[in-house]
């Protein structure tokens, strides 16, 4: 398999799913939950970006946060509008996140943020761009310094025992790290991690749509990504744990301590 020639695929894939955004408003609204909707942008874009690979990589499953699809082997795990909360406010935190697993692992991943004008790209052994440019992930190794970013907190049934971990998670880090930032997309989050604007990120769920994107793009940008756990991170795991070699450690000291 050629990643750097299905990181080309992916890309364009991508620019099909910004033409939509940048030419539509959301719409529509179709509820999926408790306080959790879809956009009809979010529609449009998933059936254009699916129908564009199924032509071009027809060996390759596809699988969408809307439409679901493939679960197992080489797939594409796509998220149309990673941020919908933030899209139909009119906040610019938003992005078209595009990953592709293969053998149980995130291998490449296109993240666009049509709103903020900047794409990141990585395939495994290619190293991780954003806009074209080579990116790192920081080196910070001081928790009183870091900037870290944290999952947003669960809503619907069984939120309320879902979110005791998570409020005992806050409570722990916000006394020693520099901030907390919770942006409402997980796609941003992680990309901000592997630019090193955010020294650590910390999702409490992990969805593939959402995160196998930006975990190709961090660890080809030299991030640790972990399972909640410590060990190394995978679709299977219970959430995402992107941080910097120097807080690795202390982290996950108080990620244990929260989650038990």
């Amino acid at each position: 398999m050629d990643i750097s020639e299905l990181l080309k695929v992916a890309e364009a894939a991508v620019d099909r799913g910004r033409a939509i955004t940048d030419s539509r408003a959301p719409g529509v609204l179709t509820a999926k939950g408790d306080r959790d909707m879809a956009s009809e942008v979010d529609f449009a874009v998933e059936r254009e970006v699916r129908a564009f690979l199924e032509r071009e990589t027809p060996d390759i499953g596809v699988l969408g946060e809307e439409e679901g699809g493939a679960t197992d082997g080489t797939r594409w795990v796509l998220d149309p509008i990673d941020g919908t909360v933030n899209f139909i406010h009119g906040v610019p935190l938003w992005g078209i996140s595009l990953g592709l697993i293969h053998e149980g692992r995130a291998v490449a991943g296109v993240i666009d943020h049509p709103a903020l004008g900047t794409r990141y790209a990585a395939a495994e052994g290619h190293g991780a761009t954003c806009n074209g440019q080579p990116i790192r992930g920081s080196e910070c190794d001081d928790l009183s310094d870091a900037l870290v970013a944290v999952g947003d907190y669960a809503v619907g049934p069984g939120a309320a025992e879902q979110n005791a971990d998570r409020l005992a998670l806050t409570r722990l880090l916000y006394p020693r790290v520099q901030r907390l930032r919770m942006i409402g997309t997980a796609a941003t989050a992680l990309t901000w991690t592997a630019a090193g604007h955010f020294d650590a990120m910390v999702m409490f769920s992990n969805k593939p749509w959402d995160t196998m994107a930006g975990v190709a793009i961090n660890r080809e940008a030299g991030v640790f990504v972990l399972d909640l756990d410590g060990s190394e991170h995978s679709p299977a795991s219970r959430g995402t744990f992107a941080v910097s070699a120097g807080l690795r450690e202390p982290l996950l000291e108080l990620i244990g301590e929260a989650f038990g």
